[in-house]
């Protein structure tokens, strides 16, 4: 028997979802929504039509909403679904999810009124983060439905004077909250230091701070995707991955299986955006900013498109900066190659000319930039707050990287 779930843009019932009895997905925007006098596609993959989606073609927007790799099994475990259904995940766990859109099965419906939370005590916060190994996202806690896409244990959060409280149903969350992770020494306060540096630098990255309860630390992210009113209520923003815009299953994020690749991701921008021009400086910036810190984890879905109030499309702002090489167990190779070349360390003046190329990006503008943005990193490091021994030893890495490239690539 088929099964539906009705997809909400904020608190508007925009079109359904529906699971066939061979377990194929489809999407159809709903009538209603297309005779609006201004609708709006959820997706640069979805554009508005009559016509029903694929799964083939819907897949990539509504999985790439959800939790990835160990994260996802574990929750299909909790829920006893199956791990490769897109549906039944969204129908458990999609009431607050990235961007505007929230999902409901056809029996519920969205209250005008959905401001449910439930505050935390220290202790109660502590005993969640300590669980999300082995209760990813809180599945299965009642009346808990969120999903944020990626692989590392997170939360949504609200945060109001300093008190943080777990949205309930498809209530609003402010921040995202990542607590450290045991397998890779300091991840918060590199994190923290990178995010840190490219606001320093002028990048328009999203604000965070980090916290400890008990004797966890955790890095707390303010999410781009919502906003306050003047009486201080949460409203959502849409917003999409690279990933999800260009229809890409979250699987095959990285480049090198199939997912897309640094020219693919300034195409969309050029595509998508509503002032092109300054959002293709900011991904060049970007780009060279990964490479300086070591960021080898910077794939397609680590970049997003933000639908603002107006009906403006921008670039989001950067989140998920970390130095990942200062970790020698994780791969030397970019998610994404620059010019033909998969590793950092290997990448010289003919590999930026190759992505430059490939980009549409100018030669002599590119080439510039890359020594210019190492030099700016080099002058905002010492200002840098650094609260760990972590954040210090990130810092003296990025120095030397930076160091590195600057004189690399003033080479004639």
């Amino acid at each position: 028997m088929a099964r539906t779930l009705n997809v909400f843009y904020d608190r508007e019932l925009v079109g359904q979802l529906v699971q066939n009895d061979g377990g194929q997905m489809t999407f159809r925007y709903e009538a209603s929504w297309l005779g609006k006098p201004d609708p709006i596609a959820l997706s640069w993959s979805l554009p508005l039509r009559q016509e029903p989606f694929t799964q083939k073609e819907c897949r990539g927007f509504f999985g790439g909403i959800l939790p990835e790799e160990d994260n996802r099994n574990v929750i299909a475990r909790i829920l006893g679904i199956s791990d490769k259904n897109d549906f039944a995940m969204l129908e458990e766990i999609g009431g607050e999810c990235a961007g505007a859109i929230s999902f409901q099965t056809k029996e519920e419906a969205i209250s005008e009124d959905d401001n449910r939370y439930r505050e935390l005590a220290d202790d109660e916060l502590a005993k969640i983060l300590r669980e999300l190994p082995r209760k990813p996202l809180m599945a299965g806690e009642d009346g808990i439905r969120l999903s944020l896409a990626g692989a590392q244990d997170k939360i949504a959060v609200r945060l109001d004077d300093g008190g943080i409280s777990i949205p309930r149903g498809s209530a609003p969350s402010s921040h995202v909250l990542k607590p450290a992770i045991d397998t890779y020494e300091g991840v918060v306060f590199n994190e923290a230091f990178c995010m840190a540096l490219a606001r320093a630098c002028e990048l328009n990255a999203a604000p965070v701070q980090i916290g400890k309860v008990e004797d966890i630390d955790y890095l707390l992210a303010e999410r781009y995707d919502r906003i306050r009113d003047d009486d201080g209520n949460i409203q959502r923003l849409h917003q999409e991955d690279f990933c999800q815009a260009l229809g890409i299953p979250s699987e095959t994020k990285y480049q090198a299986e199939g997912g897309p690749s640094l020219a693919d991701c300034f195409a969309l921008i050029r595509d998508t955006s509503s002032a092109p021009a300054p959002d293709l400086i900011a991904l060049l910036d970007a780009v060279i900013f990964n490479l300086l810190i070591g960021n080898h984890d910077a794939h397609a879905k680590n970049f997003s498109l933000l639908y603002m109030p107006d009906r403006s499309v921008r670039l989001a702002p950067l989140y998920d900066l970390v130095s990942t090489v200062f970790y020698s167990e994780l791969t030397d190779r970019m998610a994404m190659k620059i010019g033909k070349q998969p590793k950092s360390a290997l990448v010289h003046l003919k590999d930026i000319d190759r992505f430059a190329a490939d980009a549409g990006l100018g030669a002599a503008q590119t080439r510039a930039r890359f020594p210019a943005l190492a030099g700016r990193l080099l002058e905002e490091i010492p200002g840098i707050n650094k609260p760990h021994s972590i954040s210090e030893s990130v810092a003296s890495l990025i120095v030397e990287r930076c160091k590195d490239y600057k004189s690399r690539f003033r080479r004639k």
